[in-house]
């Protein structure tokens, strides 16, 4: 990767707004799909959408992707602070990309956004868990990949992660490198 580009480069500014609005979109509709789950899911039994494949189903993650170190102690303020290191090493990113593929600005918004939605569960939102209070992540969409078995419950911040970084790995591995400027 080069360098940060001139910040006077309107191509730069079209893709980093790009990024933004991904960010922007991911974020807002996370934490008003997590609002409405928080509201309308909670305690009540799962909503069947398709029949065996496709469920609402609140649940409340203490950890991370499959429920990694759930019940420790020092996940919350680890998960925070990998958060806050992934997004300002995107925000870097983004400042040293080579701006012909707009696909790679577009993962980096995703990513941005769904780390910033479940941080912001990790640092709001509490349940009462076996008597203590516990703070944790809203998942509410459950599929099932295989007849009866089911994916781990997971939301839209996770969805954006996913599809983000599904585009950001061939991205860096395709593109992060300008071309070769040609000897004179």
């Amino acid at each position: 990767m080069t360098d940060a580009a001139p910040a006077n480069d309107p191509l730069r500014k079209k893709r980093i707004l790009l990024t933004l609005a991904a960010a922007a979109a991911s974020l807002v509709l996370d934490l008003w799909s997590k609002a409405w789950a928080w509201e309308h899911l909670r305690g009540q039994p799962s909503h069947e959408i398709f029949d065996g494949a496709l469920y609402l189903q609140f649940s409340f993650n203490t950890g991370s992707a499959f429920g990694l170190l759930g019940n420790q102690d020092f996940a919350r303020p680890f998960f925070i602070i990998v958060t806050l290191l992934t997004v300002g090493y995107m925000a870097a990113l983004i400042r040293k990309l080579p701006t012909e593929r707009a696909y790679g600005y577009l993962a980096i918004g995703l990513v941005m956004g769904g780390a910033l939605g479940n941080m912001h569960d990790r640092i709001v939102r509490s349940m009462e868990i076996g008597g203590q209070l516990k703070h944790g992540v809203i998942d509410w969409i459950l599929v099932y990949y295989l007849p009866a078995t089911p994916w781990p419950n997971f939301n839209i911040a996770d969805a954006a992660l996913v599809v983000g970084v599904g585009l950001l790995v061939p991205y860096l591995l395709l593109h992060a490198d300008p071309p070769a400027k040609p000897k004179a």
